[in-house]
């Protein structure tokens, strides 16, 4: 295990490739970021129960478990900003990625520059520089607390990622417009995507079924062939 410097910029990389771990931190020191490096998915663990991170960059192969299994893990308590890195280019990979919570993904080999873009931009939208105080959204039978990162119906809490948090804030923000996939990249990923307009629809999904869409509202519809909007009219 790995620890350089300490503060509250730290990213938690886990990666067993010690050659992409040295590349990856240093481009990422020289951004300005702390990192704590683990090279496998017990030290991943210990590293992420001792303190709290900005980001986290997940390699899905492990030699003793995969990014998939933490990320599935950790989001039972935390919905700190996670990307995948992964060498494989199927689909089915980055869907499940995406379906387990995690926030973005980049396919092996990549260039350093993307991934700092990428972190970069997640790191603004979960910890926004200077959010404005007591702001907050409602949005039928939901609350959502823009400043606290907060969606509560009642007295129920609902445990979005930051990803989800930010579709919600896109979509309830604007009651009947419509949003194509592309404009839902550009906005909230805030990186080139290259079209890969299938995260947007992985997410949206995620977040349907952690409102209970369908069973209570129509929050988010489907409008064919452009993108989604949240509905208006109750079930």
């Amino acid at each position: 295990m790995e620890v350089e410097n300490n503060g509250k910029r730290d990213i938690l990389l886990v990666e067993d490739d010690r050659g992409v771990a040295m590349g990856v931190s240093y481009a990422l020191r020289q951004d300005g970021w702390q990192v704590t490096k683990a090279k496998n998915a017990a030290e991943a663990r210990q590293e992420f129960a001792r303190r709290e991170y900005v980001l986290i960059i997940l390699d899905v192969g492990l030699p003793d478990g995969t990014g998939f299994d933490l990320c599935r893990e950790w989001r039972r308590t935390s919905a700190v900003p996670i990307i995948f890195l992964t060498a494989r280019d199927m689909e089915i990979d980055k869907v499940l990625g995406l379906e387990l919570g995690g926030d973005d993904y980049v396919t092996k080999p990549f260039g350093v520059r993307e991934l700092c873009a990428r972190v970069r931009a997640l790191v603004r939208r979960f910890h926004p520089a200077r959010p404005a105080a007591g702001s907050t959204l409602n949005a039928g039978d939901l609350l959502i607390d823009l400043d606290g990162h907060r969606v509560t119906r009642g007295d129920e809490r609902i445990y979005l990622t930051l990803t989800e948090f930010e579709l919600l804030r896109h979509l309830a923000g604007r009651p009947g417009k419509v949003f194509t996939r592309e404009e839902l990249l550009n906005s909230i990923w805030d990186v080139s995507f290259a079209g890969d307009t299938k995260t947007v629809d992985v997410h949206i999904k995620n977040l349907r079924k952690k409102l209970g869409d369908g069973s209570r509202k129509n929050y988010i519809e489907t409008v064919r062939g452009i993108g989604y909007k949240w509905g208006e009219a109750e079930c």
